[in-house]
């Protein structure tokens, strides 16, 4: 299902305009982007159980999951706000096609798609509205046994804590570049599931964070052979669920 030869662009640019960047190497902050890419196609292989259909990536910005979901087997349609974004995708050849529009309104039809992805999308949009919408429109277009991927940064891990205590400091901004990361609970996240008739499961990309240095992600991502066991999964530093929609 995956093309290990095609690389993710970093989840978040460079900046050294806030804190957290000024004490990171860029090169860090590229290998740990690298790493989780690959643990992210892994699991999918492993555990998503479909190997090829129309995927829409919603909020796709300028990674929309291509090495997720590669060409010819899915047909990947990228969705994101930003117009120029949506166009630089389809320019590169990484989705094949684009739409402009909004998360939880798309207008787009019903049982249209096999996987719906939200990748690093989330915990922003919640800081703007409410989820629930976005998991209502997803079962919608989902078709049966059909599949919303999402991966977030998690609230019980101590990174999250730590960036959601920030946040309610006034201090997200600051720390690490923006005020709209909002790191989402497992328990969260099911509910909304649930809400739209879906079926979640958990696993866990990664333990380790994007900040330590190479020599420590190497030690602490030797924790992520726990990331498919369910009560170990709920705490790593970023979550992928698996939300099916039941086979009618």
């Amino acid at each position: 299902m995956s093309d290990s030869s095609t690389a993710a662009p970093a989840s978040e640019p460079y900046s050294e305009n806030n804190l957290l960047d000024r004490l990171s190497s860029e090169a860090t902050l590229e290998r740990f982007y690298a790493y989780q890419s690959e643990r992210e196609r892994t699991l999918l292989d492993r555990r998503l159980g479909i190997s090829s259909g129309r995927v829409l990536s919603v909020g796709c910005g300028w990674n929309p999951g291509r090495e997720l979901f590669p060409s010819p087997a899915f047909t990947l349609v990228g969705a994101d706000a930003d117009g120029y974004k949506v166009d630089a995708v389809l320019a590169e050849g990484r989705a094949d096609q684009g739409l402009v529009g909004y998360a939880g309104s798309l207008g787009l039809p019903s049982a249209s798609f096999d996987v719906v992805l939200y990748r690093l999308v989330l915990h922003h949009v919640v800081f703007q509205q409410p989820l629930a919408g976005c998991f209502r429109e997803a079962a919608t277009l989902l078709k049966s046994g059909g599949a919303l991927v999402t991966i977030e940064p998690n609230l019980y891990h101590p990174v999250g804590l730590g960036l959601a205590l920030a946040n309610g400091l006034g201090l997200g901004t600051a720390l690490h570049g923006t005020p709209d990361d909002v790191p989402l609970s497992p328990r969260a996240l099911a509910k909304e599931a649930r809400g739209a008739g879906l079926v979640p499961e958990f696993y866990a990309v990664t333990y380790t964070w994007r900040r330590l240095s190479p020599r420590l992600q190497r030690v602490v991502a030797r924790l992520d052979t726990l990331g498919a066991r369910p009560r170990a999964a709920r705490f790593g530093h970023s979550v992928l669920m698996l939300a099916r929609k039941p086979a009618q």
